[in-house]
């Protein structure tokens, strides 16, 4: 991709899982560190509306057309609300990565999933799906499923959207400006 594209990060809000809603904010940045705008969205914790919300959400943004990518801060939103990456990809029309500080313990994950939920399988099937690959950064690596992008274009663009530490910076952005919409401040490492 070129330089100065437009990046969509998305990231929930701080929330509890005794809350029904959690705010879902798309911070669209101009690479590698201009914000250009912002949306927003709730989703249930816990739920499965996650990929239509976020369909949603871009689809009546005036923003639509400049989305050339998607980053989100894991694979799912508010708990085990999982995000559909290849059909977000596939109706949005652009890329998605997901990016995650942390290598994910996918037996904790399917552990916590059959306890929790009666359509594990489904929700765990869209985890695993696709590949996890780790991506180094200057500081830590970061781990990175990809839909719409060949493997060597998603690394370029999460390390030409990276301005300092290891998360991309459309994805800080938007947890910043999420969890500050939530508590009054942005908390939290982003």
């Amino acid at each position: 991709m070129k330089t100065q594209v437009r990046i969509l990060g998305i990231d929930d809000s701080p929330f509890r899982f005794k809350d029904e809603k959690a705010l879902v904010v798309g911070a669209l940045i101009r690479l590698p560190n201009y914000l250009e705008g912002v949306m927003r969205t709730e989703v249930t914790v816990d739920g499965t509306d996650s990929t239509d919300k976020l369909l949603e959400m871009v689809s009546r943004s005036r923003y639509k057309e400049q989305v050339k990518a998607a980053m989100i801060d894991g694979i799912a939103l508010a708990g085990f609300n999982i995000v559909d990456v290849e059909r977000l990809h596939s109706e949005l029309g652009v890329p998605v990565i997901t990016i995650t500080r942390d290598r994910p313990d996918f037996g904790k994950m399917r552990s916590a999933l059959m306890k929790h939920f009666q359509d594990w399988e489904a929700r765990y099937s869209m985890v695993t799906r696709l590949e996890l690959r780790e991506i180094e950064t200057q500081q830590k690596p970061v781990y990175a499923c990809v839909a719409g992008l060949d493997w060597e274009e998603a690394v370029r663009l999460v390390a030409q959207s990276t301005v300092r530490g290891v998360v991309p910076e459309p994805i800080r952005v938007a947890h910043l400006i999420s969890s500050a919409m939530v508590r009054g401040e942005s908390y939290g490492r982003s």
